[in-house]
C-alpha cells in the first residue's frame, strides 16, 4: 500500500500562491507517475498537473504558466506550487499515485480557497 498525505492549502487572496505537498510512504517503489487533481463543488475532479518518473510534466491548460509541478526524490514529496491564483481555482486538491492503470492510490485531498 501507498500512503499520501498532503499539506499546504488554505485560504488566499486572488493573485496570492500557495505551494502544496504530497508526501508518499509505504510502498512506493514502481510509482511511475504522480499528479495533483481537484474537485471543486458541483463539478467532476480533474486532473491539475502531473509528472512521471523520469521527470515528463503535465498542466491542465487552465493552469499552465501560473502552476508548477515537482518531485523531491530523497523526500518521496510532490509539490504543487500555485501562482496568480484566481477564485476559479477554489476546490479541494488530491494527490494521486500510480504504479499501474490499476494500482491508483489517493490522498485525502486539501482544500484551496481563493477570495476574490
Amino acid at each position: 500500500q501507498v500512503q499520501l498525505v498532503e499539506s499546504g492549502g488554505g485560504l488566499v487572496q486572488a493573485g496570492g500562491s500557495l505551494r502544496l505537498s504530497c508526501a508518499a510512504s509505504g510502498s512506493i517503489f514502481s510509482i511511475n507517475y504522480m499528479g495533483w487533481y481537484r474537485q471543486a463543488p458541483g463539478k467532476q475532479r480533474e486532473l491539475v498537473a502531473s509528472i512521471t518518473s523520469s521527470g515528463s510534466t503535465n498542466y491542465a491548460d487552465s493552469v499552465k504558466g501560473r502552476f508548477t509541478i515537482s518531485r523531491d526524490n530523497a523526500k518521496n514529496t510532490v509539490y504543487l506550487q500555485m501562482n496568480s491564483l484566481k477564485p476559479e481555482d477554489t476546490a479541494v486538491y488530491v494527490c494521486n499515485a500510480r504504479k499501474t492503470i490499476v494500482q491508483l492510490y489517493w490522498g485525502q485531498g486539501t482544500q484551496v480557497t481563493v477570495s476574490s
